[in-house]
């Protein structure tokens, strides 16, 4: 019996490895193309502005996922008891905590990375040809949109960690509007 339950979950830590991979580059591959063609169209301020979102989606999506791993399920079983919105969604949150934090600290965490990386890379070069600069300034570029990434996410830390129930489960009222 416990050789059964162990060969299970390593089945569906395997088929939750080939789903989140595909997932992933498939993801990534997309967001990179459209990022990239789309930034070759844009002024220099849209394309920052752009840079700025991703960089915060990564930070919010990372802060969603340490929420979901620090909150408690305890804590919405007597909101789902009086049928309030959101509360059963939040406890399947918590429940699946493993993989919607995978999905949000690591899939789309790093897909952001990534692009920031690859949008910081055309605005130096825009930047590099309004100013007509003769040098290179992506080591700078990409130390401020590292420093901006990683600061922002250990700033999220510390506030997901403390004030994880309302996160969850302003998270779970948002995707409850989408369930049925």
């Amino acid at each position: 019996m416990k050789e059964k339950k162990e060969k299970n979950a390593k089945n569906e830590a395997i088929k939750w490895f080939i789903t989140i991979f595909i997932v992933t580059f498939l993801l990534s591959m997309l967001f990179s193309y459209i990022s990239t063609t789309a930034m070759d169209k844009l002024s220099l301020i849209p394309a920052i502005l752009i840079l700025v979102s991703v960089i915060l989606t990564g930070i919010l999506f990372d802060l969603v996922g340490v929420a979901v791993t620090c909150a408690t399920e305890e804590e919405f079983h007597a909101m789902a008891s009086k049928k309030v919105k959101g509360a059963k969604t939040a406890i399947k949150l918590i429940r699946s905590a493993p993989k919607v934090s995978n999905v949000c600290a690591d899939v789309i965490g790093d897909i952001a990375g990534v692009l920031s990386g690859a949008i910081s890379a055309i605005i130096t070069l825009k930047i590099t040809q309004k100013l007509g600069l003769s040098f290179d300034i992506q080591f700078l570029m990409s130390a401020l949109v590292a420093s901006m990434t990683v600061g922002g996410k250990a700033l999220g830390k510390s506030f997901a960690k403390n004030k994880c129930t309302s996160i969850i489960y302003a998270v779970a009222k948002v995707l409850s509007i989408f369930e049925k």
